[in-house]
């Protein structure tokens, strides 16, 4: 509904007025298991309506309508997943998020509540105290299960910030819910322990979760309403988690949890504030909003602006939002300055601390100023190189001056330091490019080590049959290796002995 703001007005009315049918169609398809039954092989009409207990000729229009919401592909007679269903909605995967589908249905009869909700100003719909005990159970069982797979995607993209960091102590995790925001912390960082403070029915079904994730040793689960005294010690912890808790109270309340939160922190600390904002994917901010005001007493979407305010009057640093690529950003903020510093918020920090788990020995941010090009060093390929000629190498590679054109479309890139076996070098080298092209470096092109090794044999005409994958080297586009990668602070030294330990470099461009 997003993309309909810029057409015409009764067009973009008529979508916002159909909105449900999406939704309808979907949590459908999530009920019936669809996407489960047709990952293997896919499915035809006739096989999926048999499995289901359904009419071809209905079933045949809702797999079409799927199709129109790009969750399934139709290839001749069969329908087939597409990665997006493939990896979302798949039952039994990692990624699977139709637990939280399916908590948005539940909350559909709240929503009809609306309008006597603005007569009443608040929450109508009481129905939890009715429950009884087991229904209670069943529904904080449904709620933790669908935030928690929701949880697992954020804390995905939460976890480079604070790669390559040295984090050994302790954490609590306020409101953990499914703790699997503290989890993605204990499995980056093995020595870390974790506190989690929640409600004694939530910690019930957060213990079985980790539990699953053979994390239970490294816990200590504390039941306490967060509202009061926080049964932890003061100034013991290195890191304090706020995930998706400052939109469930009230202003007041807010600033006792952060006053606790700050009085937790060591004075090295670091408290991450995971939420939404105001200012932030501001649509759905403002629907999540009115879904506080339906279905909780006093919570609410607070701004960014206001939430700085209350950190800075409890005299911590912060950080700027850190938007993430989904709804919800981060604050983080600490009583030392420097502690922030070791943060990497930049997106090259973020890319570097990615492309190192990739194997290489190091990565380093360089100025497209340190490359030099010279006319000399595609001579080396040419007289005295047995790859000279074959597909992407001279004559066949860019010339020294086209070199020094690209060059001038870049500032930034990096330097990749690795070892042989070539081809798994080069392997890394174009898993490096991908890894910068998915970070919003669309620019992102390679320069890697040596006379390309991908394939097992090259084609005799010195035609490539594998441009997708094979890049030039730097030596064969001109460049001075040595001089370039002594520039970046790297010692380089010409092999004495065919046995001597190998260097090799790769180059890649960002923007």
């Amino acid at each position: 509904m997003h993309q309909g703001a810029n057409r015409p007005g009764p067009q973009y009315l008529e979508d916002l007025a159909t909105g449900y049918w999406f939704s309808e169609v979907l949590f459908t398809a999530v009920e019936l298991d669809i996407f489960t039954h047709i990952e293997r092989g896919g499915k035809s009409v006739e096989e999926i309506s048999e499995i289901l207990n359904c009419r071809p000729a209905g079933m045949e229009r809702f797999l079409q309508a799927l199709c129109a919401m790009g969750l399934l592909i139709n290839y001749g007679e069969k329908y087939y997943n597409t990665g997006l269903a493939s990896e979302y909605l798949v039952a039994g995967k990692e990624n699977y998020q139709g637990d939280s589908i399916l908590w948005r249905k539940y909350l559909v009869s709240r929503w009809q509540d609306l309008a006597s909700c603005l007569r009443a100003g608040g929450r109508v719909n009481y129905g939890a105290s009715e429950e009884d005990p087991a229904q209670r159970a069943h529904r904080i069982r449904m709620y933790i299960s669908a935030m928690d797979r929701v949880a697992r995607t954020k804390v995905q993209e939460i976890m480079p910030f604070f790669a390559g960091l040295s984090m050994s102590r302790k954490i609590l995790d306020v409101g953990a819910g499914s703790g699997a925001i503290a989890a993605g912390f204990l499995k980056r960082f093995p020595a870390m322990t974790a506190t989690l403070l929640d409600l004694p029915e939530v910690l019930s079904c957060t213990q079985e979760f980790m539990q699953a994730e053979k994390l239970v040793e490294r816990i200590t689960f504390s039941p306490t309403n967060i509202l009061e005294d926080w049964p932890v010690d003061t100034a013991g912890f290195d890191l304090v988690i706020l995930s998706n808790i400052i939109h469930a109270y009230s202003e007041k309340e807010i600033t006792g949890i952060l006053q606790r939160a700050s009085d937790c922190l060591k004075t090295d600390g670091l408290l991450v504030i995971h939420d939404f904002f105001l200012e932030h994917y501001p649509e759905k901010a403002a629907l999540f909003d009115l879904n506080m005001f339906i279905n909780t007493y006093n919570g609410k979407v607070f701004s960014c602006e206001w939430v700085m305010q209350e950190l800075a009057r409890l005299n911590l640093y912060k950080t700027e939002l850190i938007p993430l690529k989904t709804d919800t950003a981060l604050i983080i903020a600490g009583k030392n300055k420097r502690a922030l510093a070791r943060l990497h918020l930049q997106p090259v920090d973020r890319l570097v601390s990615s492309i190192k788990t990739l194997g290489f020995d190091d990565v380093c941010p360089v100025s497209t100023d340190m490359v030099h090009v010279t006319d000399w060093a595609d001579l080396k390929c040419r007289f005295g190189c047995s790859g000279y000629g074959k597909g992407h190498c001279p004559p066949n590679s860019l010339p020294p001056q086209k070199t020094r054109d690209l060059l001038k479309d870049y500032s930034r890139a990096l330097l990749l330091k690795g070892q042989p076996p070539t081809r798994d070098f080069q392997r890394r080298v174009l898993q490096a490019e991908r890894e910068a092209f998915k970070a919003g470096f669309h620019k992102a092109f390679v320069f890697w080590a040596g006379p390309c090794s991908l394939c097992d044999s090259c084609a005799t005409d010195g035609k490539c049959r594998n441009t997708r994958d094979a890049r030039p080297s730097m030596e064969g586009a001109g460049i001075d290796v040595f001089a370039t990668v002594r520039r970046a602070g790297f010692h380089l030294e010409v092999l004495q002995d065919k046995n001597d330990f190998v260097t090799y470099f790769a180059l890649l461009l960002l923007e």
